[in-house]
């Protein structure tokens, strides 16, 4: 019997925090054979990543390998020094990390840091290997790209040159760790499918990491199960799907969201509309470019045009780029149209002066993709939430305070949270504090650009569905903007789907994923994971 290229015996992994140590891994064991793909799911905080960082050796430094083996083609890696452990990441153990902004230097072209993965395992090809490697994974125009800096490649073109650096020195295991979950559909599928294809060639093992249990079963051979630490259902992909036996697994895959989902929301019977409380007329939003392009016009979007009535959730759909949240920018006024009108309860925000302005802000509110990125680090939960209520001279430090823990209830926090800081609180728990934070001013709309894309998918349904319960009970608009158009379909009354900063296609969901009229739309729910397993 041929031996496993990775093998991980009861691995164990913890970590000193200030409140004493915290057991990450407990007792993981698993194997991956060469050129096969193992998929670890699980939610935030299941250990998923931290076995990925224990196999490359990269714990953080308040986290050590406390007891088990991780032998890569036999050797056990635990007790390899340092210094081997680095001329064997890359070369042996690639790696594909998941925010290409953060993972790319800002102040070196990326052919430069392609070039250096290169250079420091001495291997050859200098220039023309990089652009070689930079067209194997997708990338246009290879050799002018080669000189441009991260900020200049879309999100998809970053994670493409992430690729290229994890295969440039062709490892014999790669690990992905959630390497699409903040892309579009269409560019996660383009992505995956030329990662699967370059894999292949070069017989490559793959250890996928994600949230996105119908990702996992479609992509993988096998899937491992995580849950607080521990591994608790392995199985082939598809036996996974269809039939898991644990608890939690069972949970996962009834959460996972997909076009056959039953809507939370119920659909209003046919008639006449609810009250206009905004109106988009013609708005779009133009650029003037730089670079070899200088001084040429670009349009973000374009002639865009639709309402939201009170009391419904009208979600704007597309790949990167289709002009969405350039969108939800001009609606918050954080951008001004160049063309076009916006109306709020009737005022047009072009005619409006700063104070009046600063006034309409109180009925429009929003809440962003990345939860951590958005409120302040040194912000109290008590003190983000109160923020805006102090910025708009609402009430005085007492009511401010009665007014947080009403919020908090709303949003099925407790209060013991108040004093807390935004890295002690999970993904979920942030979210519902920028829902919060929303609601302090009693806004009649909220913008939600992606606001759930980054969540696992048990956080992310108790989210949605927090999201419908206050709509309920509040008679709030939502604009949701999204690229997963499983759960634009869970909540949506209206759905207006964008391409190169267009509408191309508007309807009920009903209209726009049954019968869809655009060859676009199609290709958007052809992309949708795990619909061939469906």
């Amino acid at each position: 019997m041929t031996a496993p290229l990775l093998s991980v015996r009861d691995l164990r992994v913890s970590f000193t925090t200030p409140g004493g140590r915290f057991d990450a891994v407990k007792g993981v064991s698993f194997d991956v054979a060469a050129g096969e793909t193992v998929a670890i799911v699980g939610e935030s905080g299941s250990g998923k990543s931290t076995v990925a960082a224990s196999i490359n050796r990269l714990l953080a430094e308040n986290g050590r390998i406390a007891a088990g083996e991780i032998r890569f083609e036999g050797r056990d890696l635990t007790g390899v020094p340092e210094r081997e452990m680095i001329s064997l990441r890359g070369a042996g153990i690639g790696m594909v990390p998941q925010d290409p902004m953060s993972n790319l230097d800002p102040v070196h072209t990326v052919g430069a840091q392609i070039l250096e993965a290169l250079q420091v395992h001495g291997r050859p090809g200098g220039r023309e290997r990089v652009v070689e490697l930079l067209e194997s994974v997708g990338i246009p125009d290879a050799g002018r790209r080669y000189q441009q800096y991260p900020h200049e490649f879309s999100g998809g073109m970053r994670q493409r040159a992430l690729i290229a650096m994890g295969l440039a020195c062709e490892p014999r295991l790669l690990i992905a760790d959630e390497p699409t979950s903040a892309l579009d559909v269409t560019v996660q599928r383009r992505i995956l499918d030329t990662l699967a294809e370059l894999t292949g060639e070069a017989g490559t093992a793959v250890i996928l990491i994600t949230h996105d249990l119908a990702l996992a079963a479609e992509r993988a051979d096998r899937v491992l199960v995580m849950y607080r630490g521990e591994l608790v259902e392995s199985g082939p992909a598809r036996a996974i799907l269809e039939a898991p036996h644990e608890e939690y697994t069972q949970r996962l895959v009834a959460a996972a969201p997909s076009l056959v989902t039953v809507p939370l929301i119920t659909r209003p019977p046919a008639g006449p509309a609810p009250e206009t409380l905004v109106s988009l007329e013609g708005v779009g939003r133009s650029y003037r470019m730089r670079g070899s392009a200088r001084g040429e016009e670009f349009w973000a979007a374009r002639d865009v045009s639709f309402t939201i009535p009170r009391g419904r959730t009208v979600s704007v759909v597309g790949e990167s780029g289709s002009g969405k949240s350039t969108t939800a920018k001009m609606l918050l006024g954080l951008e001004s149209p160049s063309e076009g009108v916006i109306r709020i309860g009737g005022k047009d925000l072009s005619g409006l002066r700063r104070r009046q302005m600063f006034a309409v802000r109180r009925q429009v509110q929003p809440v962003f993709q990345n939860p951590f990125a958005s409120l302040d680090p040194r912000y109290t939960i008590a003190q983000s939430i109160a923020e805006p209520l102090r910025v708009h001279g609402i009430g005085d430090r007492k009511s401010r305070s009665i007014r947080v823990r009403e919020l908090l209830e709303q949003v099925a926090l407790p209060d013991s949270l108040v004093e807390r800081l935004p890295h002690e609180l999970s993904g979920g728990q942030r979210q519902r504090v920028a829902i919060a934070r929303a609601l302090a001013l009693e806004p009649e709309l909220i913008v939600l650009d992606e606001a759930v894309s980054a969540l696992d998918v048990l956080v992310q349904a108790q989210i949605l569905e927090l999201l419908v319960a206050l709509q309920d009970r509040l008679g709030l608009s939502y604009l949701f903007i999204s690229h997963d158009l499983a759960v634009v379909n869970m909540i949506s009354h209206e759905v207006h789907v964008m391409q190169r900063g267009r509408i191309v296609e508007s309807g009920t969901p009903e209209q726009i994923f049954r019968a869809p009229e655009q060859e676009y739309t199609r290709e958007l729910l052809a992309a949708i994971p795990g619909g061939a397993l469906a």
